[in-house]
């Protein structure tokens, strides 16, 4: 099949932007609103302003490359993803979504093409939660999900808050893109699932995402020396997170096959070996494509964790740190994507994302869409993700059709 991007020139994009934050197993580390995102963003500025786009930056430091249409003030066309990664994660996952977005630009600019629309090729700030939470941070502002006050004040581990970290950097822009009408927005990423290579078929139809809640479980026990306390006479924080989170795992088992739960930080204070814990702390993940299933985990993890302090002689605290309804995308934008993989014979099928995606408050206030690409082993936030050119130049090119298309209606 005959592509329209320049695939080469897509893949090597990826690539110099790895080399950013690249570590020595083949993966990148840049984390948020750190100096290597600051080189990212910069890196990112100076191929947009070739390709002859103008970049605003609003107050909580996303970036959007403006490419004019013939009508200035036609609602534009958003594209893109996100620039930062996990503390150990891959080269594509986010910043295939903004290489695409500029490889589009690019390719209408080799073209001369001119859309009615104009199109914004975006870089969201902080998808990736891992050093400010919540995770979606900058398009949850962006789309009034979150308030940008509260967000700005939210602090890392350090105390280091998120509009000290803009300042830190020189990203903290000042333009108000909030509250104006967008046309669509469309998103290409990796799967970080297994569905499409097993599969066999190269394009995913993204048609809407699972529902999110993140939780800090806070369990409070009592210090004591592990050589003079008796068994019987513990406060153990430590065990009583243990089995919280057997009770969690059982949980999500059995509201298989959707659910997901998952534990992916825990700390232990005082931390000393001779020590019994007197406090421990959770970072919970909990998924599901149904808000009423949400709910009713999120109330069994109440109930779960009452009953473990009972027992234990343990105290807990349940912190709600993000809630985010699963998403349904625009009927619209994913028959253009559908349309766009069949003009160029690209085997597709639908999927729901069990990731969440900055798509996903966008569609909350726009018509969105996303489209997939396979990844190996399904894996990603780690450095053996990994993704072909072809299947990442075909899914750039069913993006670029869709956008073309709805850039010009």
């Amino acid at each position: 099949m005959s592509l329209t991007i320049q695939a080469a020139r897509l893949w090597d994009s990826i690539l110099e932007l790895a080399q950013i934050g690249g570590t020595p197993d083949g993966g990148v580390s840049r984390l948020t609103l750190t100096a290597l995102d600051r080189e990212a963003r910069d890196l990112f500025t100076r191929w947009v302003a070739a390709a002859g786009c103008q970049v605003a930056i609003d107050p909580i430091g996303n970036m959007f490359a403006r490419r004019e249409g013939r009508e200035a003030d036609a609602a534009p066309v958003l594209v893109g993803s996100h620039l930062d990664t996990q503390p150990s994660g891959g080269k594509f996952d986010g910043i295939y979504g903004v290489m695409a977005g500029l490889e589009i630009i690019r390719t209408l600019n080799d073209r001369g093409i001119e859309t009615k629309r104009p199109i914004e090729v975006v870089n969201w700030t902080n998808e990736e939660g891992s050093r400010f939470a919540p995770v979606m941070m900058g398009s949850a502002v962006y789309a009034g999900a979150r308030g940008l006050k509260e967000t700005l004040a939210t602090v890392d581990r350090n105390g280091i808050s998120v509009a000290d970290a803009l300042n830190e950097i020189g990203y903290a822009g000042d333009a108000d893109l909030s509250n104006r009408p967008i046309h669509a927005c469309l998103e290409a990423h990796i799967e970080q699932g297994p569905v499409l290579e097993q599969k066999g078929v190269p394009i995913g139809i993204v048609t809407g995402g699972y529902g999110l809640r993140w939780f800090d479980i806070d369990i409070h026990g009592r210090e004591s020396h592990a050589g003079t306390t008796p068994m019987g006479l513990r406060q153990d924080a430590l065990v009583a997170a243990a089995e919280i989170i057997s009770k969690l795992t059982a949980m999500a088992i059995r509201f298989e096959p959707e659910a997901r739960i998952t534990i992916g930080d825990l700390s232990i204070a005082p931390g000393s070996r001779n020590t019994v814990p007197g406090h421990v702390q959770l970072k919970v993940d909990a998924r599901h494509p149904e808000a009423a299933v949400l709910d009713q985990i999120e109330q069994e993890i109440t109930t779960l964790c009452r009953e473990v302090q009972s027992g234990r002689g343990t105290r807990t605290e349940i912190v709600k740190v993000a809630d985010n309804a699963p998403v349904r995308f625009s009927a619209e934008v994913i028959a253009q994507l559908r349309e766009a993989a069949q003009a160029i014979d690209a085997p597709a099928i639908d999927l729901v994302s069990g990731a969440g995606h900055d798509a996903f408050h966008v569609a909350r206030i726009a018509p969105a869409g996303m489209v997939f690409v396979p990844c190996a082993g399904g894996l990603s936030h780690t450095p053996l993700e990994s993704a072909t050119p072809e299947d990442l130049a075909l899914g750039c090119e069913v993006l670029y059709r869709a956008v073309l298309a709805l850039a010009n209606t």
